[in-house]
């Protein structure tokens, strides 16, 4: 492989965010690394990087999950090597909101609203607007802090893949995580559908 595997992570990996990543990586020609699901990620971020170099194309979408934690849990610290490996280009973050508490957040380029609005303002984990209580939009989950030690080009936050009080069910076509990874997509100069070959 001559160049360096393009990924989108997301700092979501419970079975129900898993279907939504698998279905919307189906839709989008994207690839998805499946194995990095989990609540709490399984897998460490070398055998993540392994798989990664396995992919026939990328874009590749990757998911981290500390479970809820508040400190540096697993899925933290697996998106941290993945993200600062040499073989590995980020594309951007899709950021999710949750309630854990006693976190910094981590500042967004912009959010993805229930309603499927880009917004820049920070959005709750069910993806409602939080206007106005910071100067530019935070989202505070559980595998986000470590985002703030990482250089990443864009990350675009959302409420909790797949549920947002079903405004992001799988059944609806998960459009606000869609448009998320859309929008990494077009900021990062690539249409959705188009992919590189390893």
């Amino acid at each position: 492989m001559s160049e360096k595997v393009k990924v989108i992570l997301i700092t979501d990996g419970d079975r129900c965010a898993q279907h939504v990543v698998e279905n919307i990586a189906a839709e989008l020609n994207l690839r998805c690394i499946s194995a990095s699901a989990g609540n709490p990620t399984p897998i460490e971020g070398a055998e993540i990087v392994e798989l990664l170099k396995t992919v026939p194309h990328d874009p590749v979408l990757v998911m981290f999950d500390d479970r809820g934690r508040r400190d540096k849990g697993k899925g933290e610290i697996a998106l941290e090597y993945v993200a600062r490996h040499p073989d590995i280009e980020v594309l951007g973050v899709v950021a999710v909101a949750s309630n854990t508490v006693g976190i910094e957040g981590v500042a967004t380029d912009a959010c993805i609203n229930v309603n499927g609005n880009v917004v820049y303002h920070s959005v709750d984990k069910y993806g409602q607007d939080r206007a106005g209580e910071t100067d530019k939009p935070i989202v505070n989950g559980d595998t986000v802090d470590v985002l703030n030690t990482l250089e990443v080009p864009v990350i675009i936050g959302v409420g909790d893949i797949g549920k947002m009080d079903k405004a992001d069910d799988i059944r609806r076509g998960s459009p606000v995580t869609r448009k998320a990874i859309v929008e990494i997509l077009e900021r990062s100069g690539i249409q959705p559908g188009q992919n590189t070959l390893h």
